[in-house]
């Protein structure tokens, strides 16, 4: 998933949530006159000490650790923490992680074909003003250089390749995912309007000088016009400005369900505009469609970020309970491996982990926690002997259907330079939006694996007849609170802002869910801005 795209390229960014279980089932089919077996993994995260946390039947603590910094939590935001405490030249810290392994959404999975992405897959060019972004993009190699002008040189390998995306729209497949091909004059006339009002979000400045739009989001303006957009729709908005093409209406709630889960129906017009309007397309002078990706999606950003970490993690441990006692913070941390709790007595503690797991962990934050909304998703990687189609346009990285469920799938291997594969391996994407997340994350955790199989089947199925016949096997991975979902009034509302505060001056938060929109950048700045606050005092890196 990703937000504020140049009106084209889409898809995921999750951070972490508790999710559904690990269940292996084997089965035969007929597959052009010979048996296959087609495996289907249905996994999650660790739903055994999730649940654990909610019960709280450990042992008592048999140890101490003490430590002057705790990070709780090791998705991007705890791993930019771990970043910026290094950069401060401090090395007195400790990060804790539920998983036997860390990046959170931002992880993957391989098989003897490819690696794949377990959730984010991507990131979008920056903006050329998101200095601190850019400087970690050069530290990694992934930007090689300047040019005379100052755009920065991005590693082509590292780069989507030609072509990158497209769209199966009236029975054939076109370059690009706006549809285009097939529209009506007038369909054709309000795209084009839409798209010109985005642009003037994009370069729109308020009062207070600051763009309309920004990411991260807290550079954006506070004028009161444009945040007034946070308190409707997006569909609301999208009417009201006299919008009523069905392709132009599907397109943007692609775009919604795409980046925040839930789509036009559901979420804030502030923050599906901010999708088209708050990345700037000028960090280069070309290449403005392109984006920055890897067969294992964001987990190689995550992998870049671990070094900081190294040797001060703690994996497989859960963090149960963090409260603020006589000047200190004492974390009690149950270890899955020696079956074991210690207690954690550190100066200060940053809690990297999203709301819906911090009402389990700090007192008096369940009411808190119950004002953010997290849409659930399904993620689902397949291994197919061949993906052929009409022949219209070539596979791309990207591959969205048209009127279908889900958003589409990526092709894992896009960035090989191996022209043929013996398999080919695909990653298909699922929002469970509606106005019940709690009911739609019932259903996930209920309803058994081969429902899910066959609600990817019958999505494919209408660009890819013959997706059954084909797939040798299926990684069905079920995120109960895939992402933070931005509804009407969240975004500048009294809860993120409360949840925002720490407690004690001990107690720190930071996580994209405190910013309203999950994307790399808002975790990567979370991590950065909360260690400034806690050793500097300021609030912006």
């Amino acid at each position: 998933m990703k937000s504020g795209e140049n009106y084209s390229y889409s898809r995921r960014f999750f951070l972490k949530g508790i999710a559904a279980s690990l269940l292996v089932i084997p089965f035969l089919q007929s597959c052009q006159e010979k048996v296959i077996t087609l495996l289907i993994r249905l996994s999650g995260t660790n739903h055994i000490l999730g649940h654990r946390l909610r019960v709280k039947n450990f042992p008592k603590p048999s140890g101490q650790i003490h430590i002057s910094y705790l990070i709780v939590g090791g998705g991007i935001s705890g791993l930019s923490a771990a970043r910026q405490f290094s950069k401060k030249g401090i090395d007195d810290f400790l990060l804790i992680e539920l998983e036997n392994h860390l990046g959170g959404n931002s992880s993957n999975g391989e098989n003897k074909y490819s690696k794949f992405p377990l959730g984010a897959h991507y990131l979008p060019l920056p903006n050329k003003q998101d200095a601190a972004l850019l400087q970690f993009l050069e530290e990694e190699q992934i930007i090689i250089g300047y040019d005379s002008e100052g755009f920065p040189k991005f590693d082509e390998e590292q780069l989507t390749f030609a072509p990158n995306e497209r769209l199966f729209y009236k029975n054939n497949w076109q370059e690009g995912l706006i549809p285009k091909i097939g529209n009506s004059l007038e369909e054709d006339i309000q795209f084009k309007k839409f798209f010109l009002k985005m642009d003037a979000f994009r370069a729109g400045k308020g009062v207070d000088g600051k763009y309309f739009f920004n990411i991260p989001l807290s550079l954006s303006s506070s004028d009161a016009t444009i945040r007034g957009f946070d308190t409707i729709t997006m569909q609301q908005w999208c009417e009201e400005e006299g919008f009523d093409s069905k392709p132009l209406f599907d397109y943007i709630d692609y775009c919604c369900r795409d980046d925040f889960g839930l789509g036009i129906s559901y979420v804030s017009a502030w923050a599906g505009i901010h999708y088209f309007a708050a990345r700037k397309q000028d960090s280069t002078q070309g290449n403005k469609d392109n984006v920055l990706t890897w067969p294992e999606g964001n987990a190689r950003l995550a992998h870049h970020l671990q070094k900081y970490a190294e040797n001060k993690t703690l994996k497989n441990h859960l963090v149960y309970d963090v409260k603020s006692i006589d000047g200190k913070v004492v974390a009690t941390v149950f270890d899955a491996e020696k079956k074991l709790t210690i207690e954690i007595i550190a100066d200060k503690v940053i809690m990297a982990t999203p709301q819906f797991v911090n009402q389990y962990i700090i007192k008096n934050r369940k009411m808190l926690a119950q004002n953010f909304h997290y849409a659930p998703w399904l993620l689902a990687t397949l291994v197919v002997s061949d993906l052929a189609d009409n022949g219209s346009y070539p596979l791309c990285w990207d591959n969205v259907v048209y009127g279908a469920k889900g958003l589409g799938y990526i092709y894992d291997q896009h960035q090989s330079l191996q022209q043929v594969q013996s398999k080919k391996v695909i990653t298909y994407y699922y929002s469970f939006s509606s106005s019940d997340v709690k009911k739609s994350r019932r259903d996930l955790y209920h309803k058994k694996s081969a429902h899910w199989k066959q609600l990817v089947f019958d999505d494919l199925k209408i660009a890819h007849p013959n997706i059954e016949s084909i797939t040798e096997e299926i990684n069905i991975r079920l995120l109960g609170h895939g992402m933070i979902s931005p509804v009407p009034g969240f975004i500048f509302g009294a809860a993120k802002k409360e949840a925002s505060q720490n407690i004690d001056n001990k107690i720190f938060f930071a996580h994209s869910d405190l910013s309203g929109i999950s994307i790399f950048e808002e975790a990567f700045h979370q991590g950065i801005n909360i260690v400034n606050q806690i050793i500097d005092g300021s609030t912006l890196d």
